[in-house]
């Protein structure tokens, strides 16, 4: 298993209570697929830098860490995208802790 690091735009419409159920909600999907969440962080609402479309200016922003096999990263892309509360999402492989001096 590798550990990943999932960056998410979640698209409530400015809806900030709907942050922590669209979150139990992706962290519920990656858990069904076989991923193991080690971190849930929620960042705040940002504006985009380029606007492509003027319904959707800014977005919330969640970042979650999770270990999973490569198989499982493109069956949650694909779930993800499917999503409507799931503006963007990219998977990345999370870097490894560094060491304290």
């Amino acid at each position: 298993m590798k550990k990943y690091e999932g960056l998410f735009i979640l698209n409530l419409n400015g809806k900030e209570e709907g942050v922590k159920d669209a979150l139990d909600k992706i962290s519920t999907d990656i858990t069904a697929t076989g991923g193991k969440i080690e971190t849930v962080q929620k960042m705040e609402r940002k504006a985009f830098a380029r606007v492509a479309d003027k319904r959707h200016s800014a977005g919330f922003y969640a970042n979650v860490i999770f270990d999973a096999t490569p198989g499982v990263v493109a069956q949650l892309q694909k779930k993800f995208s499917l999503n409507e509360d799931v503006f963007r999402v990219l998977f990345t492989i999370a870097p490894a802790p560094k060491a304290a001096k």
